[in-house]
């Protein structure tokens, strides 16, 4: 994914939290609206595990939510919402539909049962060739993806870690304007409110910074851009073959590795779901090689201090993707980045994790294609931790939806809260 290259910024030290002011009774003002807040959690009906990233959708809206790295999850409503039915699904899971009369303001459970059907023998599966398979789904995204343009909500949510510990924290509600599948040209984000901490104690003298914020979790869409992953959409340049097929949504998938034969530089490799019906790429999960430490610390890091030595042994990408009315659309995106620090004169380094991930939370039709611009729209180099307001009260996101923090990241909040009481 060649525009998330050099995303990565090392300086000495983190400054404290500054925004502009004239921009932050945009980023505090609350939206008019009343609503519900529903919490709980989504777990395995077999064993009790907590399922990450379980999709809730309201149905009949384009109200929607995930599950955090707990399984935990916050769905907020309107008021005025009639009497509605809230679908949970989940990709090797029986989908689960129940009505919003179901869930309480805290402590709703939902089980899902894993499917048990053997479907490496189901008669659908016809495709023979993977490669194929991959080529035919990618000429048909005019068909099967949102062909107007749309402007979306989305919750945008950054967190650093070293070692165990979370260091650095941003979150944003964002305003995407997404173009048509089939059309060219890079889309646009507008901030409508962000908030970021940063616990000093933990960062020693050197901190990362995620260069790209937001962008960088859409340009993981591979439908949308499809050269970032598959460069010059020549797919001679790439191993397919076929794994076990799955389910998701009663629908059938096919399950596709793929691996670059281009070992010179780092390079992709993962997995595609494919719907066996309509041949769309339902969800993706992408790795890329960093054996090549030079080559990778050259591909992601763009400063560092003297005497360091930086590079990324881990490096993933998942997207997910979600439909209404037929056609399917951006939903959810997550990058994850491991970095080793190796000071000249230290005798142990440091291990620095970036989590950046976005959930489209609702969206609507078309828009006019040539937007006016404004200072809250994003730059493509923009640094969330530099460029946001600091943590505030518990209502801050007024009726946006957004992911429920992690219990590692909202201990972390907890913490710098109490510091600055």
């Amino acid at each position: 994914m060649k525009t998330l290259y050099l995303l990565l910024i090392f300086v000495c030290a983190l400054t404290p939290y500054s925004y502009s002011a004239a921009n932050s009774e945009y980023f505090f003002q609350q939206i008019p609206q009343d609503y519900k807040e529903f919490k709980g959690k989504v777990v395995n009906f077999d064993n009790g595990d907590l399922i990450a990233s379980a999709h809730l959708s309201i149905n009949g809206t384009n109200i929607s939510t995930i599950t955090n790295n707990d399984g935990k999850f916050l769905l907020k409503v309107p008021e005025n919402t009639a009497p509605a039915t809230v679908k949970i699904s989940y990709l090797g899971y029986l989908s689960k539909n129940l009505p919003l009369s179901y869930f309480k303001a805290e402590n709703t459970l939902i089980t899902l049962e894993p499917i048990v059907e053997e479907l490496a023998s189901v008669e659908i599966y016809e495709a023979k060739d993977a490669r194929r398979l991959v080529g035919k789904m990618l000429r048909k995204k005019g068909d099967n993806y949102i062909d107007k343009p749309t402007r979306m909500t989305a919750f945008y949510r950054e967190a650093i870690s070293k070692g165990r510990r979370n260091v650095s924290l941003s979150e944003a509600v964002v305003k995407i304007y997404k173009k048509p599948y089939t059309a060219y040209g890079e889309e646009d984000i507008e901030l409508v409110k962000a908030r970021k901490t940063a616990d000093y104690d933990r960062l020693d003298t050197l901190a990362l910074k995620l260069r790209g914020g937001p962008f960088n979790t859409l340009f993981i869409d591979v439908i949308k851009y499809t050269d970032y992953l598959f460069y010059d959409n020549d797919l001679d340049h790439y191993e397919f073959s076929f794994d076990d097929p799955t389910q998701i949504d009663d629908r059938y998938l096919y399950v596709v590795n793929f691996e670059d034969q281009n070992k010179n530089m780092p390079w992709f490799f993962g997995k595609l779901y494919i719907d066996a019906k309509t041949q769309s790429l339902v969800r993706a999960r992408i790795h890329l090689n960093v054996d090549n430490r030079k080559a990778a610390t050259d591909m992601f890091v763009n400063k560092k201090p003297g005497g360091t030595r930086v590079y990324p042994i881990e490096v993933e990408y998942d997207i997910d993707y979600h439909q209404q009315d037929g056609k399917w659309y951006f939903g959810y995106s997550n990058a994850r980045l491991l970095f080793v620090v190796n000071w000249k004169r230290k005798l142990f380094n440091s291990r620095y994790q970036v989590n950046s991930e976005m959930a489209v939370t609702n969206w609507q039709g078309a828009f006019e294609e040539r937007i006016k611009k404004d200072n809250h729209f994003l730059d493509k180099r923009t640094v969330m931790v530099d460029d946001v307001s600091g943590f505030t009260d518990s209502k801050f996101w007024g009726s946006n939806n957004i992911i429920e923090p992690d219990k590692s990241i909202q201990n972390a909040i907890d913490k710098i809260q109490k510091n600055l009481q």
